[in-house]
């Protein structure tokens, strides 16, 4: 669901046009044929503006798939940057490494294969960002565990945190409770300054003020 007009949507995104790159735009190919759920155009420059914006170098992603975020995050972080990639699947780990050495931005990017959290978890220091787009009913662990690794001045960002309008509405499925609890969550813990951005399917953006 997109939260916005559909005519102001197609405009947003052919003023995106001036990003086009053949790796993306095979990664955007893919993800059509696939079905395969990335973040998209708008979004992607989203999380690119958002690290330059505190120079991040130092970034964690909680669910990678093959790379499509992670393209945003190292074009920002540049040649220094320190991005640790996750995915469950071997084949996705495999896909980034291919798609993002031909972007010319591999040599910064470490994949693990297997879970998120616990990769974070056991992950020593602190990171400028905390990127989750991982299964839903997990976003509220997620949150728990990332808040502890954002540095001050850092973000917490997470995807579809508005889940096709479902959390403003009466829908009591569990992954829907599980994602307002995240969003609740955040917006009580006073150590960050959130605000959820209505693009695509919702970004949450939250400051580590504390």
């Amino acid at each position: 669901m997109d939260f916005l007009d559909a005519d102001v949507s197609g405009y947003m995104r052919r003023l995106a046009d001036r990003y086009d790159d053949h790796v993306l735009l095979e990664m955007e190919a893919l993800a059509e044929e696939k079905g395969f759920p990335i973040v998209g155009r708008m979004v992607g420059a989203l999380l690119e503006i958002l690290a330059r914006s505190i120079n991040a170098k130092r970034i964690f992603e909680m669910g990678s798939g093959y790379g499509y975020s992670a393209f945003w995050f190292a074009r920002a972080a540049g040649a220094n940057g320190d991005l640790v990639l996750t995915d469950g699947d071997p084949a996705n780990a495999e896909q980034a490494e291919g798609f993002l050495k031909r972007a010319g931005l591999w040599n910064q990017c470490n994949f693990v294969v297997g879970d998120a959290i616990q990769t974070l978890r056991t992950t020593a220091g602190e990171f400028d960002i905390v990127y989750c787009d991982i299964d839903k009913g997990d976003y509220p662990e997620a949150f728990e565990v990332a808040r502890k690794k954002v540095r001050k001045g850092g973000y917490y960002i997470c995807d579809n945190v508005l889940w096709s309008g479902r959390v403003a509405r009466s829908d009591d499925d569990a992954l829907t409770q599980a994602i307002r609890a995240h969003n609740e969550s955040i917006y009580s813990d006073w150590d960050f300054s959130p605000a959820i951005i209505p693009i695509r399917d919702g970004v949450m953006v939250a400051l580590r003020v504390s």
